[in-house]
């Protein structure tokens, strides 16, 4: 028995003695539990809270089970501290001993425990990050000489006193921030349960301003919330439908993204404007432009079809005219600003006129609530056009978002004309805003499919018709012609850029590109319903990536291409992925390959006078481009950003990033002050020039590293070794996407998984392979210390890149590696990862001169180091039911597999939300 359950035991007894202090006494139990875990004293206090919070739901459900839960907790404390190697051992083979011990039931409802306990403590964790967040922007004065919060505005002075004012200016104005939301699935967690989530981060917010016996009530509420999550399912009965899924960006829009987003931009202009900001234009423009492959993505996903992505393209139309037209209300309902203290311009008059011209109906109602309030009279018709434009009725309905941004600012400038700065430029100026970022589609619609799918199409239609006058053509090619029409459906109700970007997977020519266009001429019999099409080519494998410069040259040259980049102001989108060459080619090989590419695809450009955007298909793993995205934008190449970044979002990560409103503005405040100092003389001469000097360094171990990858993946039965030592075929039954996990080939190669089952499956048996594999030996084979830590110094891709390689070992351990690897009776293997995984952590150590993953990271190491003794709990129950599963799973009666699946699908859950970024 381990010291820390000594003193659970010792102070247990004392609280049963002594009633009064009961509450306080088992407060003091929760920090004496705690304290080995090196917790920060900001977050010490309300983990205590919400662990005495699950003991006292726990003891009401179960008290054995209550107490297993205590000495489970307390050992993998104890083992995860690493204080004393010996206690370690045997803190960690008593809780190996304990979960044996205990029956099916038992331990699934410890698993429940373990997984709500951990959505409670990340609650802490982030309620800890908002908190320091609002005291440091607290001590810091908004004046011009004070050193600014605010990452835009810090980027923004920086641009001024490199480039000039003007040019800084003219850089702001062409800032782009476009995260693409993806069903990808690694979100292991309910809908259900992120709504308790919600609103015990809430009762915990309020927490701290109250007393008495609003205090116990809200502890009352607390534990009613904790109880229900608990009880509750952390597995859903079935698959979301790529429609249902399509409610985790509305859900985020809500929440978060309606009203942050233009909170981020008056934030620019608080710290630029000072006092000024709210009464003069502002200079922030609307840059934050989301975009979505929900209801879209096709690549491999036969459940997205052409109906489905109306469907979807509908919903959101609906949901943002509706929040619209709520928001246009609710500040029309403030302008009761009356003719004699605030005129009407000839503008505005004129615009009435039209108004009355539309309907007189509407235009009588609205003067006869605000008769002398012509700006509140003129918005009452603007939100009634609105809803109009919802029904589409088409007297009324506005054509496009565009024309009732031009309503809303002619009310603008009247009331500027007049002198009501505050008002124009205030909450007027905030439903501008939000209208230039959602419009009438919320987010933009991205259409993806595999180019070979395009070309099956095409040798259909040419054997049996266009419309199939020769004999029936396949449903696939039907489906295909379909995905057009439903664009411009989409379009014709939702604008154009609803929905203009068709992305190819597998690019390999430019035929896959002149394809696209050839389909969606083929799809409709008139070309003047040829929807707008800005497609856009993925290289995905290292080599496509290659020879991505050539194939782009081609595609060039293409007449539809042609005609558009004249439309666009030679504005060319391409897409690289990061999974595919990660997983084929190893992590580092990917890295550095990625790098190179996207330089020589910045010069080529230059050289063809291109406004490049490149979209990023990052996942939230290391594996898969994953790790701080303010980073990467900084250590991209010169002519690689041009104030536009684009990446996939996914995902636990969307929930990561943008589930509370102070960290959502923080991510997207770092990422697109990111975005515009790439731009600075300074960055672009440090990330060429150090890609220059260290370029022997990246061919060294882009070489060897490839080799040694290379070699894992080709040992003899390692596909059926990776199946068997991961919960993957596990994974592949929870019901977290509607995307199958693998691309309908069958199960024995590597090459029809798609990577992240892959990524998951490695960060669940606690190894991470994916993120670091070969990454070691290629340093060994390398041998100079002192080279690679003078990059890690100087390279900002190798810096990047090694932390968060660092980040991802932190995520490892070795003993519960171990047990997983030996569910595969291949010792060659075993100790071939092994021995990489230690390789690779020394390396990584020496590099950044530390004595433990993360020691010198001043809040990422405390709080990863405070999630593992939970997580670990899981993973060892997990590891344990699968050497059930592997070693008798065929002596087990159908219900005995059954509750077996369903106890390591909770733990996958409870792994999955502590880990974070696993996919």
């Amino acid at each position: 028995m381990s010291e820390v359950q000594k003193q659970v035991d010792e102070m247990e007894a004392l609280a049963k003695g002594n009633e009064r202090d009961r509450r306080e006494l088992e407060q003091a139990q929760a920090r004496a539990t705690l304290s080995l875990a090196n917790i920060p004293s900001e977050l010490l206090e309300n983990m205590a809270l919400f662990l005495r919070l699950v003991r006292t739901v726990l003891s009401e459900y179960d008290d054995g089970v209550r107490k297993t839960f205590d000495r489970l907790l307390a050992d993998s404390i104890a083992s995860a501290s690493k204080v004393d190697q010996s206690k370690d051992e045997v803190a960690f083979h008593d809780a190996i001993d304990v979960i044996k011990a205990m029956d099916l039931d038992a331990a699934t409802m410890l698993t429940r425990a373990f997984a709500a306990y951990f959505h409670l403590a990340n609650i802490c964790e982030e309620s800890y990050r908002v908190h320091a967040l609002r005291n440091r922007e607290r001590d810091v004065p908004i004046t011009e000489a004070s050193d600014p919060i605010n990452d835009i505005t810090v980027a923004y002075r920086q641009l001024v006193d490199e480039c000039g004012r003007g040019k800084a200016i003219a850089l702001l104005n062409r800032l782009e921030f476009h995260p693409v939301f993806t069903a990808h699935p690694t979100e292991a967690r309910r809908k259900a349960v992120e709504g308790k989530i919600r609103r015990i981060a809430g009762l915990l917010e309020e927490r701290g301003s109250l007393g008495g016996v609003a205090l116990l009530e809200n502890e009352r509420r607390m534990l009613q919330e904790i109880d229900a999550l608990l009880r509750t399912s952390p597995i859903a009965i079935q698959k979301p439908t790529p429609v249902e899924e399509a409610d985790t960006v509305i859900d985020i829009f809500d929440n978060t993204l309606f009203d942050m987003v233009p909170d981020v931009y008056r934030r620019f202009d608080d710290w630029e404007l000072g006092d000024k900001a709210g009464t003069v234009a502002p200079i922030c423009p609307a840059f934050f432009r989301p975009g979505s492959w929900i209801g879209t993505d096709r690549d491999g996903n036969p459940n997205v079809t052409a109906k489905v992505s109306r469907r979807v393209a509908e919903k959101y139309r609906v949901h943002v005219l509706e929040k619209l037209a709520e928001a246009t209300q609710a500040t029309g309902r403030n302008l009761t600003l009356d003719t004699a203290s605030t005129k009407g311009s000839d503008e505005l008059l004129n615009l009435w006129s039209h108004q009355v011209e539309m309907s007189e109906a509407l235009t009588q109602r609205a003067q006869a609530i605000s008769a002398s309030e012509l700006h509140r009279a003129t918005m009452i018709v603007i939100v009634a056009r609105l809803r109009a434009t919802i029904d589409r009725t088409a007297d009324l309905m506005y054509e496009d978002a565009e024309a009732y941004i031009d309503d809303l600012m002619v009310v603008q400038r009247s009331l500027v004309r007049a002198g009501a700065v505050r008002t124009a430029y205030g909450p007027l100026q905030k439903l501008i805003w939000q209208a230039q970022t959602f419009g009438f589609h919320l987010v933009e619609m991205e259409f993806r499919q595999h180019s070979v799918v395009h070309s099956r199409a095409l040798a259909d239609i040419r054997e049996h018709g266009r419309w199939g006058e020769r004999g029936e053509l396949a449903p696939m090619t039907r489906e295909v012609l379909d995905t057009f029409r439903a664009i411009g459906s989409i379009q014709r109700r939702n604008g154009v850029n609803a929905a203009r970007r068709y992305i190819i997977s597998f690019t390999q020519s430019a035929q896959n590109v002149a394809d696209v266009y050839e389909l969606a001429r083929l799809a409709f019999a008139h070309e003047r319903d040829v929807p707008t099409l800005d497609v856009i080519p993925l290289f995905e494998q290292i080599e496509d990536l290659e020879g991505a410069v050539d194939t782009l040259d081609q595609i060039i040259q293409l007449d539809p291409v042609q005609r558009r980049l004249q439309e666009t102001g030679r504005r060319l989108e391409v897409m690289l992925g990061y999974s595919d060459s990660s997983k084929d080619e190893g992590p580092t090989a990917a890295t550095l390959v990625l790098h190179t590419t996207q330089a020589r695809i910045a010069q080529w450009a230059e050289d063809n006078n291109i406004d490049l955007v490149l979209m990023h298909g990052r996942g939230g793993a290391v594996g898969r481009g994953g790790g701080p995205a303010n980073r990467a934008v900084l250590s991209q190449p010169k002519g690689s950003v041009n104030c536009h970044f684009k990446l996939t979002e996914q995902g636990e990560v969307i929930f990561a990033r943008y589930g509370n409103p102070v960290l959502a503005s923080r991510h997207v405040e770092s990422v697109a002050g990111a975005t515009l100092l790439q731009s600075a003389p300074s960055i672009e001469y440090v990330n060429t020039e150090s890609t220059a000097k260290y370029a022997d360094l990246a061919s060294a171990l882009d070489r060897a590293s490839r080799e040694r990858y290379l070699d894992l993946l080709n040992t003899e039965g390692f596909v059926e070794w990776f199946s068997t030592v991961t919960p993957l075929s596990e994974i592949g039954l929870m019901p977290i996407g509607s995307r199958p996990a693998k691309r309908g080939l069958g199960a024995t190669s590597l090459d029809d998984l798609r990577t992240i089952p892959w990524i998951f499956s490695w960060s669940q048996a606690r190894i991470n392979l994916a993120a670091w594999y070969g990454l070691g030996f290629a340093c060994e084979e390398f041998g100079d210390l002192d080279r690679l830590k003078e990059a890690y110094a100087e390279w900002p891709l190798f810096t990047t890149f090694i932390d968060n390689i660092e980040m991802s070992l932190s995520k490892t351990d070795r003993n519960l590696g171990r047990m997983y690897l030996d569910l595969g009776d291949r010792e060659d293997l075993a100790q071939k990862v092994l021995g990489e995984m230690d390789l690779t952590r020394r390396w990584v150590l020496a590099i950044t001169g530390n004595e433990w993953p993360l020691q010198h990271r001043r809040i990422l190491g405390p709080v990863i180091r405070l999630r593992l003794p939970f997580v670990n709990v899981l993973s060892l129950t997990q590891v344990l039911a699968l050497s059930v599963l592997r070693e008798r799973g065929d002596k087990l009666t159908p219900e005995e597999r059954e509750r077996f699946i369903y106890l390591i699908l909770c733990t996958v859950s409870g792994v999955s939300a502590g880990l974070q970024n696993t996919g």
